[in-house]
């Protein structure tokens, strides 16, 4: 018995009906979904040997993402690796304003700065230091002058990182004080200190010091407390600074020479045309590089001029490194880092602080003598019939010259960029005679 045309033209008419409704209700289904990139889900990489996830959704981006994961739910697995999309490579970190050379690393990972504190090998890093310097001294060191080094450095409190630079390489030879088996040695034979000061005191590592004494080997401390220094330098606003010296010393320049009525001074008088300024050196902004000590601020910039780099200027002839930013002008630098003896370095210190007649001073209140031991000299080249001292005093001198020239090119060169008139600079030369 057949079926009635009428109830198959029903049926199929229901058919159609109900499949429209429901591709229209999974459209809209699909749709109210966010957009799922397959690329960013995690698959076993057994399971998907040879399956190209970023190739399936390109070619099917026409398709809701949420139907193509459909396909793969049974694949899923609880070992899992990224599959990074060749297009995009979301995971890829490059970040400019990180330090040179860390771009592609997270900021949280990165620690741009450093100490000189001595750690345990064994238990809990936050447990290895009892107490943390607030402050750095260094000693430049031959054997010959450890028991003035032992009278100087019970002078520091613990409150000191010790540190000596040895340029006899007898390093060892100090394990009879205590304190030295706490101290840093750094041993490089016939060395300067300036020259292990831009090695081993970059200012990132020397950061967590409020303040760097950089001393020579040769200084009585008998008149002298560490702790009283600091406080006087704190009171009296000095970023760079010396003790004052004891006046039969032999002194090379007033400004150093102690006073006996004042805690700090500032300026000084000193013989009829030596200073073209009565605020520039060396009747003011200046101390001495034997006994240096330094802010952490100030040593940060001070460190940039020791080893002036010398360079060629791209299209005015000849420049020079300068503390100074030559903002838009491209150099050619030829690193060259040969000066190292500091001579002139003292001359040129208050660029470093503003207003330097302010910031830089010397301490009378605790005070030094420069005991003249030439120990350092003795370490230099004995030739054409001169002592060794002598070929050391002839580099110091031609060191402080081409220190000058340099820092006077650069200052030049640099104004000159910047279209100021350098008519009016300001020469600023001395050459012990």
């Amino acid at each position: 018995m057949g079926i009635p045309l009428r109830r198959k033209t029903n049926e199929t008419m229901r058919l159609l009906i109900t499949t429209f409704a429901g591709i229209i209700f999974g459209f809209f289904l699909g749709v109210s979904f966010p957009t799922i990139s397959l690329t960013k889900m995690n698959f076993p990489s057994s399971l998907f040997p040879s399956i190209d996830i970023t190739y399936i959704e390109d070619k099917y981006s026409g398709l809701s993402t949420e139907a193509l994961l459909d396909a793969f739910n049974t694949f899923k697995a609880n070992k899992v690796m990224s599959v990074p999309s060749s297009k995009d490579n979301e995971t890829k970190i490059w970040i400019p304003t990180n330090p040179r050379g860390a771009e592609r690393l997270p900021p949280d990972i990165i620690e741009s700065e450093s100490d000189l504190y001595p750690r345990r090998l064994w238990g809990q890093p936050s447990e290895d230091l009892t107490i943390k310097p607030k402050y750095l001294v260094t000693f430049t060191v031959g054997i010959s002058q450890k028991y003035n080094i032992d009278a100087a450095v019970k002078k520091f409190s613990e409150n000191f990182t010790i540190m000596l630079f040895h340029y006899d390489g007898q390093a060892s030879a100090w394990d009879e004080f205590e304190w030295s088996k706490r101290a840093i040695h750094v041993s490089v034979r016939k060395q300067t200190k300036w020259w292990y000061a831009k090695r081993f005191l970059h200012p990132d590592i020397v950061a967590p010091y409020d303040y760097i004494f950089m001393w020579d080997e040769d200084l009585g401390v008998e008149h002298f407390d560490a702790e009283e220094y600091i406080k006087l330098v704190r009171k009296h606003g000095l970023e760079i600074s010396q003790p004052g010296l004891e006046p039969n010393s032999g002194l090379t320049w007033a400004m150093t020479r102690k006073r006996d009525d004042t805690e700090v001074h500032k300026v000084t008088e000193e013989r009829p045309g030596w200073c073209t300024d009565p605020h520039l050196p060396p009747c003011a902004a200046f101390v001495e590089i034997m006994a240096t000590v330094f802010s952490r601020n100030a040593w940060r910039c001070a460190w940039h001029m020791i080893q002036v780099c010398s360079s060629d200027f791209i299209f005015s002839g000849r420049c020079h490194f300068s503390p100074f930013p030559c903002v838009g002008y491209k150099f050619f630098f030829e690193m060259q880092n040969d000066l190292v003896h500091g001579w002139g370095l003292d001359f040129a210190l208050r660029r470093c602080v503003e207003p330097p007649h302010e910031k830089i001073g010397v301490v009378d209140a605790q005070w030094i003598v420069h005991q003249g031991v030439p120990s350092l000299g003795n370490q230099g080249h004995a030739e054409g019939g001169r002592a060794p001292w002598e070929g050391v005093r002839e580099r110091c001198r031609k060191e402080w010259a081409m220190f000058q020239d340099r820092m006077a090119d650069a200052e030049t060169a640099y104004f000159k960029a910047m279209g100021m008139n350098t008519s009016n600079l300001i020469a600023h030369k001395w050459i012990e005679s």
